[in-house]
């Protein structure tokens, strides 16, 4: 991969990294959503574990870290947790017993609904409208897509 010249100050500047741009939006956005989610008993990767459950249940954990972009090393210890707090419940597939399915419980799937308000919290703190919002999104979603492509 080559890169276009660049001036070699303005390069190493610490507010034109683009990693940087979004390191320090990323820890910002962790901060504004820790009093949301501890209300809720929650850590932000368990919200992120229940988000994707939401939107499709009973599946494999290799689809729910494929989904989320986790290895099985990283996200195993975040179902424990939540299966301890009985959010959700780990089962080996009948079909084929390596593999284990991962389903929501009654508590997991209620807690969805006190959840209903996180989004709305996350746009009126953004300052943005939803279509900005959307866009860069989508975006963000497009630039991981390149730089795992180029990695």
């Amino acid at each position: 991969m080559t890169a276009p010249p660049l001036d070699p100050d303005a390069a190493l500047r610490l507010d034109h990294q683009l990693c940087f741009a979004l390191y320090s939006a990323s820890l910002a956005m962790t901060r504004l959503y820790q009093p949301l989610l501890n209300a809720l008993g929650l850590t932000y990767p368990q919200y992120l574990v229940l988000l994707a459950l939401w939107e499709q249940d009973d599946v494999t954990v290799s689809v729910l870290g494929d989904r989320l972009g986790l290895d099985s090393g990283t996200l195993t210890p975040l179902l424990k947790r939540l299966e301890a707090a009985g959010r959700l419940q780990r089962v080996r597939d009948a079909a084929d017993e390596r593999r284990v399915r991962v389903r929501l419980t009654a508590d997991g799937r209620a807690l969805k609904a006190r959840a209903q308000h996180i989004p709305g919290c996350v746009l009126a703190a953004s300052g943005c409208s939803i279509g900005d919002v959307g866009t860069l999104t989508r975006q963000i979603r497009h630039l991981r897509e390149r730089l795992l492509a180029g990695a």
